[in-house]
């Protein structure tokens, strides 16, 4: 009751409400309003807001940085951002992923999809799907792998990840590689899932999509793990392929050790 007869300010239980209910980009407002309470527990919540804007404000410096190569070919019309995961596991397919971002892209936190947690990828992946310009994905699974061996089929895999996107790009960004028989300009860029924008949107689609599937492989084939797992060789999946042998998602020219 102090609290609301201290000059008519609102109970510090209030202003603590307040601040919960108050987005990342609104906190100035907030900040402003507060900023002359003398109260202790005012003081720290303003505190605490200048601290959650300080953090929005480093991430969206560091959001920039990850365009610069979208910047500097920006006279291309569609650039799309090209990442694939999966190629050490024993089992499962590869999946590739190509993203093109609008030029005025403003999602936050899109790094290296193995830099984030899960929930944070899937949260990114249905911001990503909302507001990108276009999406492709490309996969190959065991069999293909094992009949032109995993460079080979993720070559593939992003050739079909192309081929999906309309419009079609003017420019690929790749991470690391090039890829043969593609005749759009690509720009190869090491590490470029922590580099590019649109790089680092492919790792996070590519990723989950891939994750999802060896997730429903886990209901058909629980003994392996692989909803944990994901297809890599944990020692509760090399134990699984000793005892009960290999499934139809397992690949063969991986598994040789172990089978």
């Amino acid at each position: 009751m102090s609290d609301r007869k201290n000059n008519g300010l609102p109970a510090i239980g209030l202003v603590k409400e307040e601040l919960a209910k108050t987005g990342a980009e609104e906190l100035p407002v907030f900040i402003k309003k507060y900023q002359w309470d003398e109260r202790t527990g005012v003081k720290k919540l303003v505190e605490t807001a200048e601290k959650r804007y300080e953090k929005l404000q480093k991430e969206i410096a560091r959001t920039e940085n990850l365009k610069k190569y979208e910047k500097e070919y920006d006279n291309y019309t569609y650039i799309a951002g090209i990442d694939e995961v999966g190629r050490g596991p024993l089992a499962g397919p590869v999946v590739a992923c190509a993203v093109i971002l609008p030029k005025d892209c403003d999602i936050l936190y899109i790094n290296d999809s193995k830099q984030l947690s899960a929930a944070k990828r899937e949260e990114l992946y249905d911001i990503i799907m909302e507001k990108a310009v276009a999406v492709g994905i490309g996969m190959d699974g065991p069999d293909r792998i094992d009949e032109i061996n995993i460079l080979q089929a993720t070559y593939e895999a992003m050739r079909q990840a192309i081929t999906q996107l309309t419009p079609q790009p003017a420019l690929l960004l790749n991470d690391a590689v090039t890829i043969p028989e593609v005749s759009i300009p690509q720009v190869p860029i090491i590490k470029g899932d922590a580099k590019s924008i649109s790089i680092g949107a492919a790792s996070i689609v590519a990723k989950v999509t891939r994750d999802r599937m060896m997730v429903h492989y886990d209901t058909i084939y629980p003994e392996y793990d692989f909803a944990s797992n994901k297809g890599y060789g944990s020692a509760k999946h090399i134990a699984a392929l000793k005892r009960y042998g290999p499934t139809p998602i397992h690949r063969s020219t991986f598994i040789k050790n172990f089978v």
